[in-house]
């Protein structure tokens, strides 16, 4: 089987797929070399984990290079309920991961106030409810700008963060408690975009290792109420934006139609 030694992009001609709240626009691109060592935008889809998006560009990539492994990496992971910029290193390029998880972040999305879950987002069912009556636009940016600048902040237990060893989603579905530890994170941008309660839309920017759920726990408390994450989408990671992402299908069909052309 002849190895496909570069992949060309048609993408300028290819149909972009809507996945939740976020819709790309188009950005043709190179020629892709995906074993010295690419970097690709994607834009995750919904429910899909970061590792299914690693999974399903490589296995398209172990075929197209008659079996040989490949080196796939992510660089910084987004919750399956999450969309948006997810970008995935290739070959060489993996060394990059490191680089990439460094930048800052941007995220758009919406909390629902008046109900919080365990899991701070919908993995969860609710759990209990608030009232919301009490609260103005005012109390709104006044929690914003509360929860703005250099702030010390609480994981969620439900996050793939390691203690002892173990991830800290596997003690929480046994509802155990291990007492996570505050961490700085700074949140540069904090803006509301949108107010019809109980729905608040807003833009992020934040450093690394910030968790967004937890932000909203925080925004429910700030707020005398409670509140969970019903819709996030990362847009930008550093200078990549995700106005410069494709959707996995988009890339797995460049991929096999130009290996097409060239087998």
């Amino acid at each position: 089987m002849k190895e496909a030694r570069g992949i060309v992009s048609f993408l300028h001609n290819y149909p972009l797929i809507k996945a939740g709240p976020c819709i790309p626009t188009y950005k043709k691109l190179t020629m892709l070399n995906i074993t010295e060592g690419e970097i690709l935008l994607v834009n995750k889809p919904y429910q899909w984990t970061s590792f299914d998006v690693i999974g399903s560009l490589r296995g398209t990539m172990k075929h197209l290079l008659g079996g040989k492994k490949i080196k796939v990496g992510h660089a910084g992971t987004l919750d399956p309920l999450a969309t948006g910029l997810l970008i995935v290193c290739t070959g060489k390029a993996t060394k990059r991961i490191e680089e990439f998880k460094d930048f800052d972040k941007e995220y758009t999305g919406t909390f629902f106030l008046g109900a919080t879950t365990p899991s701070f987002d919908m993995e969860k069912e609710v759990n209990e409810t608030f009232p919301i009556d009490h609260i103005t636009n005012e109390m709104i940016s006044e929690a914003a700008l509360s929860l703005s600048g250099d702030i010390m902040q609480i994981p969620p237990m439900f996050s793939a963060i390691k203690i002892d060893g173990k991830r800290a989603y596997e003690s929480a579905r046994k509802d155990v408690d291990l007492g996570l530890a505050a961490r700085p994170v700074n949140i540069a941008a904090f803006e509301i975009t949108r107010i019809e309660l109980p729905e608040v839309d807003f833009r992020i920017v934040c450093s690394k290792g910030t968790y967004i759920r937890s932000l909203v726990r925080d925004f429910g408390l700030a707020l005398q109420s409670g509140a969970y994450l019903s819709a996030l989408c990362r847009t930008r990671v550093g200078p990549h934006l995700l106005s410069n992402a494709h959707e996995v299908e988009a890339l797995k069909t460049i991929m096999r139609t130009q290996y097409q052309v060239e087998a």
